[in-house]
């Protein structure tokens, strides 16, 4: 998907995109009365946009869906000319939750799940640190998630549809426990996720013509899964088709005593798409996603270097997403084979 598309995209295809944010697996019919338009119109557009790339719907199971497990934040610096063979060999690795390229004092920045106690983290990256063109490798154990939005369209651009607008965050309010544990699914549970991971919008009629059962079935095996939490569905798609043009990781150091005040404080603001407390330097991770560098200048010049607490922060502007949520994005390597393309030879 060129920047041309993206350039391209009409109000209609941008309330498309954010109804998908809001339910990935929504009917078209659903989409239309939410946006006000045609279902034969919705359903074409929508298809489209998923055809060529610039939307993709998944279905993944939830963290706890395994049981226990520890969250690292990766930071990485490389040997020059070497960190898309490097964020290339970390996308393929399962372990590997995010992966993006950024400007500033590091070149990647990824989040590492394990299973089980932090204590395995070794043993995951035994394979990882050694891959050529690594050249600096900091580690960070992520002790508390806040907060992590997968339909931050819908938070910027509610009016957009026919929905009330999320609740106002209230005090001592953050991301609630995992509800989800190994118990609540079988085997065919993990079958149909995995059907529902490379297409997170087919049909279950489709799911269960697969795995030899019926539509039913399906159904009442998924609607669980979600009563459990024990499924995310995710819609991928790039920042810029919502107009947005500034992705930047802000690690922010914080008085220790003011840590929990503060990250309750910036997990309110609609565009902090993800917020969580680290274990080194009394930091939070927050990742802002704003429409320009003029609006990420604002909040950290009018609202973050305003908080009580806050020391100062380090930043890091997302250049390429390749992975989110354990799902490689569909664009990125288009991304990189367009702008070698279009090259100076």
């Amino acid at each position: 998907m060129g920047s041309g598309t993206l350039d391209q995209l009409s109000d209609l295809d941008k309330r498309i995109v954010v109804a998908l944010q809001h339910d990935g697996r929504a009917s078209w019919r659903a989409i239309a009365d939410r946006i006000g338009a045609s279902v034969s119109t919705v359903s074409r557009r929508g298809q489209q946009l998923l055809a060529d790339g610039l939307v993709r719907v998944v279905a993944v199971p939830a963290l706890g869906a395994d049981g226990p497990h520890s969250q690292f934040l990766v930071r990485i610096n490389c040997q020059p000319g070497t960190h898309m063979e490097v964020a290339e060999e970390l996308v393929r690795n399962p372990f590997v939750r995010f992966c993006t390229i950024v400007t500033g004092s590091y070149d990647i920045i990824a989040e590492l799940v394990v299973r089980g106690a932090a204590t395995r983290y070794p043993q995951v990256i035994v394979d990882l640190q050694p891959i050529a063109g690594v050249q600096r490798w900091r580690s960070d154990l992520i002790m508390h998630v806040y907060k992590v939005s997968y339909d931050w369209g819908r938070q910027l651009y509610g009016g957009m549809l026919d929905v009330p607008p999320p609740p106002p965050a209230t005090e001592g309010e953050e991301i609630p426990a995992e509800g989800c544990s190994p118990d609540h699914l079988d085997d065919l549970d993990r079958q149909i996720l995995a059907v529902l991971r490379e297409d997170g919008r087919e049909s279950f009629q489709s799911v269960g013509e697969k795995l030899g059962l019926n539509e039913s079935s399906v159904r009442r095996r998924f609607d669980r899964l979600r009563s459990h939490r024990c499924v995310d569905i995710l819609t991928l798609v790039q920042s810029a088709a919502l107009g947005m043009e500034s992705e930047t990781f802000l690690t922010v150091t914080v008085e220790p005593s003011r840590m929990d005040a503060v990250a309750r404080e910036l997990a309110t603001y609609p565009f902090v798409r993800y917020l969580a407390a680290l274990l080194d330097e009394n930091a939070l991770l927050c990742e802002v996603i704003t429409t320009s560098v003029d609006e990420l200048y604002g909040f950290v010049t009018d609202s973050l270097a305003r908080l009580d607490g806050v020391q100062g922060w380090t930043a890091n502007m997302e250049l390429l997403f390749l992975k989110r949520g354990f799902v490689e994005t569909p664009w990125w390597r288009m991304q990189i084979e367009q702008s070698r393309t279009t090259l100076p030879s």
